[in-house]
């Protein structure tokens, strides 16, 4: 078949215009930059988190953090991603503020480095409290905008115990939270925020013209606001239809985190959108929903003091039997080095014969225990003290005089496990929580074979709750007492629920962005 002179320039032109439409959509490919800090820290507690306590990721390797972030992922096609900092750490005490500046400054200088952008993934926990600083993600996300201006998108992704101030809502441009306590949809939640924001960018749609933001006056752990359970399972569950409505880009529910006692530690609802009527009828039924339910939160498991908690598991024939015990939960901000709870353990005459109930004691923190046991080795006696050498408030060192029955070179934490009568106790070179089986199973201990395991959480992560045969938690003490009504507060907005339970009901207005 024969092609006419100008039958070919048409072809020719069609080639080049989609030759030329392909290199414009390769340039126009959103640029966005990845940054974030994430720590919860209790104001309760006398710990401090230091710059050698986070996990600082550079480049490629935050990319590789994220599991939605595959060699063939089509988010990873979508966009130009310039990943600076993204730092995170075991929840613990107040952040000094020269690791925060230091975290700052880091942040700045890489965002600096990589301009211009498009659009900013901010991936924060949000209840980061840091020595003479209000509102630390105020300020991190403020002086962030200083550098980018405020012509770049900044979708903010945030744990649900994490706090929503005024002035974080205001300088971020989409937010979410996640939906799910124990949080297993974290990865979840931040691929939805990074998805709003590309769908933002490459549909011209830019910064959401709506954003309600409403407090709602109520501090609660999240040991009673789980998902696992009612109340707060229907609560969380209500954000999809509003979701789902047209003019609706995200909707997000907040906690916040009771053990800081600053002004921003209340519940917080945010809607953002394009339609206000959506928005804000979105965001109103979800607070006065909050509100309405707030007597029915309750303990995810039955609770009691320690002493009653132990007495229903050697009671129990059931194994394993686990003991929560939540003051001093390091995943909530706690030390981890609280001694109260293995001092009544080492008391009891029920565990002083080695035929006594087999009891998994996890975990405290005693460098001096594990450096005993490395020199008399496996079978060897140690004699020395574990504990209470950040928070010694409750009670003091504990001493650890027993058996070497396994030492376990672990990183920068080496693990020892000592036994004493019917007691198996995890030391450690510094805290070290355990969230999963295999931690147990590195130590030959064989946890769903042990009588009793207790360990320093609140609510179980899944693989310990899946794993308990029963359950509860015991009200200890340490720096994120569950007993709210007995912290010292001075600083938060009052009333606020349930430290005044008969306060009158809120407005419940909405703030603007």
């Amino acid at each position: 078949m024969r092609i006419s002179n100008l039958n070919m320039k048409v072809i020719l032109a069609g080639c080049l215009s989609l030759m030329t439409l392909a290199c414009q959509n390769k340039v126009s490919k959103p640029r966005i930059a990845i940054v974030g800090v994430g720590v919860e820290c209790s104001t309760f507690s006398p710990a401090r988190t230091t710059w050698e306590m986070f996990r600082p990721k550079y480049g490629e390797e935050i990319l590789q953090s994220y599991p939605f972030f595959r060699e063939d992922s089509s988010l990873l096609q979508r966009a130009e991603w310039v990943p600076t900092l993204v730092a995170w750490a075991t929840p613990g005490g107040m952040v000094t503020r020269e690791c925060y500046d230091s975290l700052l400054q880091q942040s700045l200088r890489l965002l600096k480095e990589g301009m211009p952008y498009d659009g900013i993934f901010l991936d924060i926990h949000g209840a980061m409290s840091v020595e003479g600083l209000d509102d630390p993600e105020g300020d991190y996300i403020t002086k962030i905008r200083e550098v980018v201006g405020n012509d770049v998108l900044i979708s903010t992704s945030m744990d649900p115990h994490g706090c929503v101030s005024a002035r974080l809502a205001s300088s971020t441009d989409l937010i979410t939270s996640f939906r799910m306590s124990p949080h297993t949809d974290r990865f979840i939640s931040r691929e939805r925020a990074i998805v709003n924001l590309l769908d933002r960018l490459e549909n011209g749609l830019g910064k959401p013209k709506y954003k309600a933001w409403i407090k709602v006056p109520i501090l609660l752990p999240g040991e009673k606001t789980s998902t696992r359970v009612e109340p707060g399972k229907s609560l969380y569950d209500a954000i999809v239809p509003i979701e789902a409505k047209k003019g609706v880009v995200d909707a997000a529910i907040w906690m916040s985190y009771p053990w800081a006692d600053e002004p921003r530690n209340h519940g917080v609802i945010m809607v953002v959108g394009d339609r206000k009527k959506e928005v804000e009828a979105g965001a109103k039924q979800l607070a006065e929903h909050f509100w309405s339910i707030r007597n029915d939160f309750e303990f995810v498991a039955p609770t009691a003091t320690l002493e009653e908690v132990l007495e229903q598991a050697l009671k129990s024939e059931v194994r394993p039997y686990f003991i929560s015990d939540m003051g001093d939960n390091p995943t909530a901000g706690g030390a981890g080095d609280v001694t109260w709870t293995l001092t009544q353990l080492l008391q009891r005459p029920e565990f002083k014969k080695a035929n006594g109930k087999r009891l998994i004691y996890a975990s405290i923190p005693g460098p001096e225990v594990v450096a005993a046991a490395r020199k008399v080795g496996v079978g060897g006696h140690v004699k020395a003290y574990a504990g209470a050498m950040v928070d010694n408030r409750y009670a003091p060192p504990v001493l650890i005089d027993g058996k070497v029955e396994k030492i376990l070179d672990y990183g920068n934490n080496d693990q020892v496990v000592v036994r004493m009568g019917s007691m198996q106790i995890i030391v450690t070179e510094s805290r070290q929580p355990f969230h999963y089986e295999k931690d147990f199973d590195r130590l030959d201990l064989n946890p769903r074979q042990a009588d009793i395991i207790v360990v320093k959480l609140g609510y179980l992560t899944e693989e310990l709750y899946d794993m308990r045969a029963d359950w509860m938690m015991a009200h200890t003490r340490g720096g994120v007492d569950q007993e709210l009504t007995q912290l010292p507060y001075q600083r938060l907005e009052r009333p606020i629920f349930p430290l005044d339970p008969d306060m009158e009901d809120p407005a419940l207005d909405i703030v603007w962005f």
